[in-house]
């Protein structure tokens, strides 16, 4: 995988991926993902979920607990 963009590149995440990158563990992102299904952080590609980093850095930064 030569051409594999770096996670910090990427504009969405899987799960896994934004598991490793923001350190929040995969089960506390899955329900973070479910709450806020509507939110603009949020791609649902299938059965698939996708976290837009940027968006979900903002969000991340507005609340004080998780």
């Amino acid at each position: 995988m030569e051409n594999a963009i770096p996670i910090k590149d990427k504009f969405c995440l899987t799960i896994d991926e934004a598991s490793e990158y923001f350190g929040i563990g995969e089960k506390k992102l899955r329900k973070i993902v479910t709450e806020n299904l509507y939110s603009d952080f949020v791609i649902q590609n299938g059965v698939k979920y996708l976290i837009k980093r940027k968006r979900f850095e903002s969000f991340l930064n507005e609340i004080s607990a998780i």
